[in-house]
């Protein structure tokens, strides 16, 4: 979904074309000037400026913006964004620009702290498709904002075979070998919750391996295994991951860590849009 796209449906959740923002409406001398500041009111990564700022667009196509911070970089609090226009427009993008603007930069915020969490051990930090629907383009270009790696889009452009699909083709051999028959251009990862089924995943020529919910134990012994194989994989971590645990599943040998809660559950970075009229 475009980026366009998806400020225009969440405005029309806001305004209900053709009624719109009926409190500005109300209390707004149509064809007033303001000048509106965003800040943001906690440490952290901004992203999301290009979206903020087609939301403006949308409501006002002569809107003047001016950036007042870099994104993709850890920050103090401070103003963000500087915008100029039609004051009913302002007020009515307000809460549709913030949100976009609050979300991703709390995605960004997130994974650079997992990212900081790991520094100096190797391990990249990879995203999932565990992503608010519509939004999963915006939220992995945040991760990547925050210092992340992308994991596949989405079902279409990377084999990840697991349980289930282990289990209906037959074996992990079987899946390898169907998927590579299938597509042997496309990346092929494969899950394993033992180190026996990382052995058997290897034997079968994975070229990466899903390492899911083992412990720290288990993640060193799996690296053992693959070392000693002919053909080593890249390995990731995944499941049941936080900031307090992550650090001790980053074990040596250890390729990448992919977590979920970078945009199913990354708290919103604190904004706030401050208005003022202009002659």
């Amino acid at each position: 979904m475009r980026l366009d796209e998806i400020v225009r449906l969440a405005l029309d959740e806001d305004l209900a074309p053709p009624i719109g923002d009926v409190t500005t409406t109300a209390t707004v001398p149509e064809g007033a000037r303001a000048l509106a500041t965003i800040s943001q009111k906690s440490p952290g990564v901004i992203y999301g400026l290009d979206a903020a700022e087609a939301t403006f667009r949308a409501l006002d196509a002569d809107v003047e913006l001016t950036r007042l911070a870099p994104e993709a970089q850890w920050r103090d609090p401070g103003p963000v964004l500087r915008i100029a226009g039609d004051a009913r427009a302002l007020l009515a993008a307000e809460r549709t620009a913030l949100n976009l603007l609050a979300q991703l930069s709390g995605v960004a915020t997130l994974t650079a702290q997992h990212v900081r969490a790991v520094e100096g051990t190797g391990v990249r930090i990879l995203d999932t498709r565990k992503t608010v629907p519509g939004m999963r383009a915006l939220q992995k270009q945040a991760v990547f904002a925050g210092g992340g790696v992308s994991h596949r889009f989405g079902l279409f452009d990377a084999f990840l075979i697991k349980e289930n699909h282990i289990a209906m083709a037959g074996g992990i051999t079987a899946a390898v070998a169907a998927a590579r028959a299938a597509h042997p251009e496309l990346l092929l990862e494969v899950e394993c919750e033992t180190v026996e089924e990382v052995a058997e995943a290897l034997a079968a020529a994975a070229p990466r391996i899903l390492l899911d919910n083992m412990g720290p134990d288990e993640l060193r012994a799996a690296v053992v295994v693959n070392a000693a194989s002919e053909r080593p994989a890249e390995l990731e971590c995944s499941g049941g991951v936080t900031l307090e645990t992550i650090r001790s599943l980053a074990v040596p040998g250890l390729d990448f860590i992919s977590v979920g809660a970078l945009t199913h559950s990354a708290p919103a970075l604190d904004m706030s849009l401050l208005l003022e009229a202009v002659s």
